[in-house]
């Protein structure tokens, strides 16, 4: 239980956090000046911040479960992907390339050797 608790709040963590990072990159061409780039900078940090209340208790709770740190990174990486490919798709129109699916499978191959005890014990 704890662990799907801690997917939730990383997959939550992971919305907000794609969205403070790119989603000001959704009108394209648009020049944004210095004075631009600063509201743009507040704004994406106190996104971010709702961001850091999900991320944080994720990780301590994925922690407290037995995940390593290399279990929790990882997890945090397929996340991010599962997450930012949608987003990148859907929400920022841009084209799907068949080199994503293969690098996602690369990522998926990290899961396996940073799992691979626990999956090859009985």
């Amino acid at each position: 239980m704890r662990i799907a608790l801690t997917v939730l709040l990383l997959v939550i963590s992971n919305a907000v956090m794609t969205y403070a990072w790119y989603g000001s990159l959704r009108k394209p061409g648009a020049e944004v000046d210095a004075g631009g780039m600063w509201k743009i900078v507040l704004l994406s940090w106190g996104v971010a911040f709702f961001e850091y209340c999900f991320l944080v208790p994720g990780n301590h709770i994925g922690r407290s479960a037995g995940l390593s740190l290399a279990q929790l990174k990882i997890m945090q990486e397929v996340i991010t992907l599962s997450v930012f490919v949608p987003f990148m798709l859907f929400f920022m129109g841009e084209h799907w390339k068949w080199d994503y699916l293969w690098a996602f499978l690369c990522v998926l191959g990290a899961v396996f050797f940073v799992n691979r005890e626990a999956l090859m014990s009985p």
